[in-house]
């Protein structure tokens, strides 16, 4: 694994570290934060397989542009689509006022990052 793609991955980590922190003081409060620190940990995770691949990538946070942009390496994350499209309205959408996140997105948020998570260690060859 490249130094650079290990970077990501560890950046990637930070975020999902910060949800699992997040999750456990249950504070509705935080599910914006939650939701951010998932669509994070995805985009961080796809770019880390991309840097690896040497897919070049822009400087975006719309996940779907990712993933399409990944696909040709990683064919079978295609049916993640749908999932990652609502993930990355938390890129912005709720860091802002006048959109707040709730329990059942944040829940949503962490199932689809966790699957994209997995989806990439396994790709990058991380236990």
């Amino acid at each position: 694994m490249t130094l650079t793609t290990e970077e990501w991955v560890q950046k990637a980590e930070g975020d999902y570290d910060a949800v699992c922190i997040l999750r456990r003081s249950r504070k509705p409060a935080r599910y914006d934060a939650i939701c951010f620190h998932c669509q994070q940990c995805a985009e961080k995770y796809i770019k880390a397989r991309m840097n690896e691949a040497g897919v070049v990538f822009s400087k975006t946070h719309d996940l779907a542009i990712l993933l399409f942009a990944v696909l040709p390496i990683e064919p079978l994350w295609a049916p993640m689509e749908i999932a990652l499209r609502r993930l990355s309205n938390y890129a912005v959408t709720t860091r802002y006022p006048g959109a707040s996140a709730n329990g059942l997105a944040a829940t949503d948020a962490y199932k689809i990052c966790s699957r994209m998570r997995d989806l990439a260690r396994t790709a990058l060859g991380i236990a």
